[in-house]
């Protein structure tokens, strides 16, 4: 996969031999490829009549966040951060990735701007902005929608609106491209205690279930979604916590993107528990992990500790070919 993407331009797509090899697995497999190269599996129809609320009149970009970790114990090995920025305006359903790595365990993204010497940015979120400048009839994003991981706990959240907020705007800036734009920042988390059930019947809550009273935060803005089906087992809703809407969602407008961006994963069919940017992001991460997973397979992971030199220099990922790097290679 590293020869193909970073030398060669040309998606992959691994099989693994099986005996549960049946319709449902190729069809998945097919779905797959398909988003690789550029085919739409699923298309919503607020999608295709424009009639997404608040997104579908003022260019707007959705991005997806997540941070990868090398395994416990392993502090030598580089984290990876993840952003996809959404492409194709008024869609929302196409996205492209861009990644880089940073210091271990470090779960703030620190490459969204990164200024060189010549001045000129090499960060993540210039990538993103440009990329959706091309791809959306040369309109310049004037809203942007951040969904951030599982991995902030509440204890961070100040530190998601001080350090990445405030380097997506610089980076926005040093573009010189005027005042930047309203941000709205949405941390989804799943790893929580909290699940929903029905008060008359035994069946998991409807796919869709939203609940933002009673059991939320008395003072922040946050909300529980149970935007999948679950036929088997107890069904967990993911969390979202609104950190900052500087574009003024009405609380039924935002509940409704975050269940529109729930269907629009091109790898299934239906609904999953959190929006599809952050899977995306989370696929993204682990995909180029691999990449420089076997320049440290020689290293003793006895104590963890990295040495001086391990621990100043972090090893930069390779680029993604050109043929590739604005394609869905991680679905």
């Amino acid at each position: 996969k590293k020869k193909n993407l970073h030398e060669m331009g040309i998606v992959t797509q691994c099989i693994v031999p099986s005996a549960k090899m049946n319709d449902q697995y190729f069809t998945n497999v097919l779905l797959k490829i398909n988003a690789k190269l550029g085919g739409m599996n699923s298309k919503l129809a607020l999608e295709h009549s424009r009639q997404i609320p608040v997104i579908n009149k003022i260019p707007t970009i959705i991005l997806g966040m997540d941070v990868s970790h090398g395994s416990p114990g392993r502090s030598d090995i580089p984290s990876i951060a993840a952003v996809v920025g959404s492409r194709c305006w008024p869609l929302i359903s196409r996205y492209r990735a861009s990644v880089r790595t940073q210091s271990p365990k470090v779960e703030m993204i620190d490459s969204l701007f990164k200024p060189l010497d010549n001045g000129k940015d090499d960060g993540i979120i210039r990538e993103l902005l440009l990329d959706f400048y091309t791809t959306s009839q040369q309109r310049k994003p004037e809203q942007i929608i951040i969904f951030s991981r599982d991995g902030v706990s509440e204890s961070q959240f100040s530190q998601v609106l001080n350090l990445e907020v405030d380097q997506i705007i610089k980076a926005y800036q040093n573009m010189g491209q005027g005042p930047p734009p309203k941000i709205t920042v949405i941390i989804a988390q799943k790893n929580h205690h909290t699940k929903l059930f029905q008060a008359d019947a035994p069946d998991n809550v409807p796919a869709g279930t939203v609940v933002d009273k009673g059991i939320v935060h008395p003072k922040q803005y946050d909300f529980y979604m149970c935007a999948h089906a679950g036929p088997i087992g107890t069904s967990r809703p993911t969390h979202y916590h609104v950190l900052l809407d500087q574009i003024g969602f009405t609380p039924d407008e935002l509940q409704s993107l975050v269940l529109s961006l729930s269907y629009v994963y091109q790898r299934s069919t239906t609904a999953i528990s959190v929006v599809a940017p952050i899977c995306y992001a989370h696929l993204a991460a682990a995909q180029m992990s691999q990449f420089i997973k076997f320049e440290f397979a020689d290293t003793s992971s006895g104590s963890g500790v990295p040495s001086s030199s391990t621990a100043a220099t972090v090893p930069e990922l390779p680029r993604l070919h050109a043929d590739v790097c604005s394609s869905m290679f991680f679905c």
